[in-house]
């Protein structure tokens, strides 16, 4: 008699407990929901909490944070992308109606029947100036577009990037004698290869000279070195009026530092050459050392 008392009672304890748990899961469960619906209208930015403590709860509620977590961080990044949209197409606006201006000024002028023939060569010249800053200024931008796809095509191969280098700088020769500027180059004879795209590593070397050549104040160096685990390409200029805080944005879309940039630049280049780097899984970064701008090209070995 004992026995089936003892068993009754056992069942009736077990019982209890099971529906107590049963209960205060659901109790969970629903307060988690509320939670969750607040948080997504946006009622509150509080991530779950747990008042009664389940293993698989605990476990849910976890991974329903960390997916919180990522869908946050997706949004910050989409805003900051429709900012630095916004942000570009003001900028190319800008850009674009400041020659235009210029362009249609000069074209009234060219209308007037009393002006000189010397004086219409002088204007015509700056206008075709402005219709080639103009077109300048879109091929970058159509480019960076380009680039900037998820579907941009590269052909990954091995490049000896030493040759590649002095291939790319033969064509500059006649830029650097015009600017007074002997470059000072540090390239080995031995070969130094790299896994990348040759049309895309040639716009980039072209970009950070032209940038070096234009925003010089004096001297211009290019080195190139095979360190254990990656190859750097160091293109350094000297740029007493840049800044540290000029450093922080100059790979952005139409950036200009006030007195480092000249009005045939697009403010493009660098983006262009970023944008190639990322793509080739490389890196480009600057750095600012006793008034001399570094642009550092590093790919993994």
């Amino acid at each position: 008699m004992r026995i089936i008392v003892y068993i009754a009672v056992t069942s009736i304890v077990i019982t209890v407990f099971v529906l107590t748990r049963y209960y205060l899961l659901k109790k969970e469960i629903k307060r988690a929901k509320k939670q969750l619906h607040e948080l997504n209208n946006n009622r509150t930015e509080k991530k779950i909490d747990l008042a009664f403590f389940d293993k698989d709860i605990e476990k849910l509620v976890k991974e329903i944070n960390n997916q919180i977590d990522v869908t946050k961080k997706a949004n910050a990044e989409k805003r900051r992308k429709e900012n630095e949209l916004k942000q570009a197409i003001a900028n190319i606006s800008h850009d674009i109606r400041t020659p235009m201006t210029s362009i249609l000024g000069y074209i009234q002028f060219l209308e007037s029947d009393e002006l000189s023939l010397e004086k219409k060569t002088e204007y015509t010249k700056v206008v075709k100036s402005g219709a080639l800053r103009l077109k300048a200024l879109l091929e970058d931008f159509f480019e960076l577009s380009v680039i900037e796809s998820a579907d941009y095509p590269l052909k990954p191969e091995k490049i000896t990037l030493n040759q590649l280098l002095l291939e790319v700088l033969v064509v500059f020769y006649e830029q650097f004698k015009q600017q007074g500027i002997e470059p000072i180059l540090q390239i080995p004879d031995e070969e130094i290869d790299i896994i990348g795209d040759v049309s895309a590593v040639k716009r980039v070397i072209e970009n950070l000279v032209v940038n070096a050549i234009k925003h010089s104040n004096g001297d211009v160096s290019i080195r190139l070195e095979k360190l254990a685990s990656s190859v750097q390409l160091i293109i350094s200029n000297t740029a007493e009026e840049l800044s540290e805080q000029d450093i922080d944005y100059l790979f952005d879309r139409f950036y200009k530092a006030d007195k480092t940039r000249t009005e045939k630049s697009t403010g493009l280049g660098l983006a262009i050459a970023k944008s190639l780097m990322t793509k080739m899984r490389g890196t480009l970064t600057a750095h600012l050392k006793e008034n001399e701008l570094f642009m550092i090209c590093e790919w993994k070995r």
